[in-house]
């Protein structure tokens, strides 16, 4: 079982990192917080295809026109533009000639794309390509023959070892001077320009039993980016040689780091600190001034590293590997400050060390999204109707006073108004004639004066002599109530 340690991680920086695998994904990770924020994958690129796994990446690191350039497989380098993932060209690393059987026996093992830009900017971009078998190429790219995958303008081809297995290649920042190493072949420095060999490694000396070590070189970088000569390679037998090609072949220091086999290195801008990663997951630094461990990075990965890259400008590192992890720490504290899960086998990671937060947030909000512009458009609306009627109603308190308070009595008045002309339309269409509603008036009265009558001619038929019961039955028929006294004399007028 992997070992694996739970580190809590802070955050990292604004940061945008490109990752590669084994099956032929691009996966842009990017963190956008400030201060300190957690790294998310942002987009994916590709499709899943072990046939064109990618091996090696490079990243031409530049503010205008960055190219990113990809060997994949079946031994093609595709440039693609590392802002959208757009493909602008695909070329064949050695030539036409070679079959698939031959691409598969001789992989593509580094890759380097140069930063510097053509005179006449008519190329996308000019790369050095190695075979695993030692044969070495720079190959340049127009613009015009992208589609037709022809490479154009200078290219030079030569075998850089006869025998073994090459595993590495670095350039120096000048891009002048390329570093070779690999499975039983000592390390060599060539000149690109003349493509000739300058200097060559001796092996060191055997051991108290004088037996010599086979040469197995797996990683290495260059030490300064002001002196070439200074180069520090990495081999299968955990050791960290440090070689000064101005003063001698054999290595000046020599470091032994744990057990296992160093798979991956990198240098500092400060010209003297190196980040190393084992195939056990291990992460240190050391200061090759001295030869000395500076110290080694906590929370140990649970795979072999196989890239490190250092961020030109912010104190912090990214590796990825076997994990499946893409980690990123900081390299004054060696803490781990965010983590991110890729699914696949990494293989290689570059950053891009010209992203801003403020740009991503100017595209962003230069393209938004369509439901947002529907609810604007909708909210927009909405509030035109609403500043309409509020415009009709103040004009009408306008038309009839300035004054609020005044309009809504005003408001008031008309209500009522309103109320009595609909009253008398009413009446007016029951009796259009006036000598109708006369008539009708007098019908009523007349109604009323027969009840009246009726009501005196019963009480003088109940008792006539009785002056008080006539007052108490015009009494109580008025209030409509009876009491005991009147049963008993509706009984007697019953007998009588």
């Amino acid at each position: 079982m992997p070992r694996i340690t739970s580190v809590e991680s802070p955050g990292c920086p604004p940061l945008r990192a490109i990752t590669t695998d084994i099956l032929g994904l691009v996966k842009v990770v990017e963190a956008r917080a400030r201060p300190a924020g957690v790294a998310k994958v942002v987009e994916t690129w590709g499709e899943p295809d072990a046939s064109r796994a990618i091996l090696v990446a490079s990243l031409a690191d530049r503010a205008v026109d960055p190219v990113l350039a990809l060997a994949r497989k079946n031994g093609v380098v595709e440039l693609l533009n590392p802002l959208n993932g757009d493909s602008l060209a695909a070329v064949k690393a050695s030539g036409q000639e070679q079959t698939d059987g031959a691409v598969e026996n001789d992989p593509i093992v580094a890759l380097h794309l140069f930063k510097k830009h053509a005179p006449d900017l008519s190329t996308l971009g000019t790369f050095l390509a190695c075979t695993e078998k030692g044969k070495a190429s720079v190959r340049s790219v127009a613009k015009e023959n992208t589609v037709a995958a022809s490479d154009v303008g200078p290219s030079s081809t030569w075998d850089v070892c006869s025998t073994g297995k090459l595993q590495f290649s670095s350039l120096d920042a000048g891009e002048n001077y390329a570093m070779f190493g690999g499975n039983g072949m000592e390390v060599n420095l060539w000149d690109i320009t003349s493509c000739s060999k300058i200097w060559s490694a001796k092996s060191p000396r055997g051991n108290s039993l004088g037996i010599f070590t086979k040469p197995w070189f797996t990683a290495g970088t260059f030490l300064c980016k002001d002196d070439h000569r200074k180069i520090v390679a990495c081999t299968n037998n955990h050791q960290v040689r440090l070689y000064d090609t101005s003063s001698q072949r054999r290595p000046v220091i020599s470091v032994d780091f744990r057990e296992s086999p160093i798979k991956a290195v990198a240098e500092d801008p400060d010209g003297h600190t190196v980040y190393i990663g084992t195939g056990t997951g291990d992460l240190a630094s050391f200061d090759m001034r001295t030869g000395k461990l500076v110290g080694c990075y906590v929370g140990k990965c649970s795979g072999s590293i196989r890239s490190i890259v250092r961020h030109p400008e912010l104190p912090l590192i990214a590796s990825c590997g076997l994990d499946s992890y893409l980690r990123i720490w900081d390299t004054n504290t060696r803490q781990p400050l965010s983590a991110v899960y890729l699914k696949q086998h990494l293989t290689a990671v570059v950053i891009d060390s010209h992203f801003s937060t403020e740009e991503s947030e100017e595209t962003n909000s230069k393209q938004p999204d369509p439901s947002m512009v529907a609810e604007a458009t909708i909210r927009r609306e909405k509030k035109k109707k609403k500043n309409i009627y509020v415009e009709e109603e103040d004009e009408g308190t306008q038309v009839v006073d300035g004054d609020n308070n005044d309009g809504e009595t005003v408001r008031k008045e008309k209500k009522k108004k309103k109320m009595v002309a609909e009253d008398d339309e009413g009446i007016r269409i029951a009796c259009p004639d006036d000598a109708d509603a006369k008539t009708v008036k007098k019908e009523k009265k007349k109604k009323k004066n027969r009840r009246v009558a009726e009501e005196e001619e019963g009480t003088q038929l109940a008792d006539p002599d009785d002056s008080d019961a006539e007052m108490h039955t015009t009494k109580r028929i008025k209030s409509g109530e009876k009491s005991k006294g009147t049963k008993k004399k509706s009984k007697k007028q019953q007998v009588a």
